[in-house]
């Protein structure tokens, strides 16, 4: 096993952090790490703001659910997934932008996802803690009017970055014979892996440091996709130029 796979294996999110700043030149280092990742068509389709102003992180914060740690991690950044600027390279190239199709959609919000992963990475290699914020697209209207997202970019998560101020325990996964098949789907239901799978998440829940529950991973699921998720993203999503074709 090597220490990056041993890293990698070891992720926790982290939601309390010490009072401490991440250096300028770690933090650059950071975005470059995440700038190597692999871009479809070399678009590199992804633009990230860096939250310094404790207005915007409180006003951020409010948007995503009341998450304190917004405010209290040492950085908070923003990662858009941003068809904008290849659009502009049309206009300086005396070129028309065709945009608006359903693959440029993915191939952003691939290239963010693949950035930020690459960043969570290196910081973890560094000893820092992350804490994705997906819940930015509860009101992704507002957080783009208070970053001032041009058209055809939209807020995907942000990210907590910071020195870890607690130790939470591991967050078992899914059973390997679950998630990997051979050739083909094969059986959509794996029940006896899975059940297994479910006394180790509620025992997991049980006996965690905090915010204990009694619940499976198949009944968490199951009251999760039984409700509506985010209803109004495809009508966002369209108002900023994605998903038109």
């Amino acid at each position: 096993m090597t220490p990056t796979i041993e890293l990698l294996k070891a992720h926790r999110s982290i939601r309390k952090f010490e009072n401490r700043p991440i250096a300028t030149d770690l933090l650059h280092e950071l975005i470059q790490a995440g700038q190597a990742a692999a871009s479809s068509n070399f678009l590199q389709a992804v633009t990230i703001i860096r939250i310094s102003d404790p207005a915007k992180r409180a006003s951020l914060a409010v948007l995503a659910n009341h998450q304190s740690y917004i405010e209290s991690a040492a950085e908070f950044l923003v990662f858009c997934a941003d068809m904008n600027r290849a659009a502009r390279c049309c206009d300086w190239h005396n070129a028309s932008a065709n945009t608006g199709f359903t693959e440029q959609f993915i191939i952003a919000t691939v290239d963010a996802s693949l950035v930020a992963q690459n960043i969570v990475v290196a910081a973890e290699s560094a000893g820092l803690g992350i804490c994705y914020i997906g819940a930015l697209r509860n009101n992704p209207a507002e957080v783009s009017s208070l970053l001032e997202l041009p058209q055809n970019t939209y807020p995907v998560f942000g990210l907590c970055l910071g020195w870890p101020d607690q130790d939470p325990e591991l967050k078992p996964r899914l059973p390997l014979e679950v998630v990997l098949r051979e050739n083909s789907y094969g059986d959509a239901l794996d029940l006896d892996h899975l059940a297994g799978y479910d006394e180790a998440i509620r025992y997991y829940y049980q006996t965690r440091t905090g915010n204990k529950k009694y619940q499976s991973w198949s009944e968490q699921m199951s009251g999760m996709l039984s409700k509506e998720s985010r209803p109004h993203m495809l009508g966002f999503l369209k108002m900023k130029g994605f998903l038109q074709k």
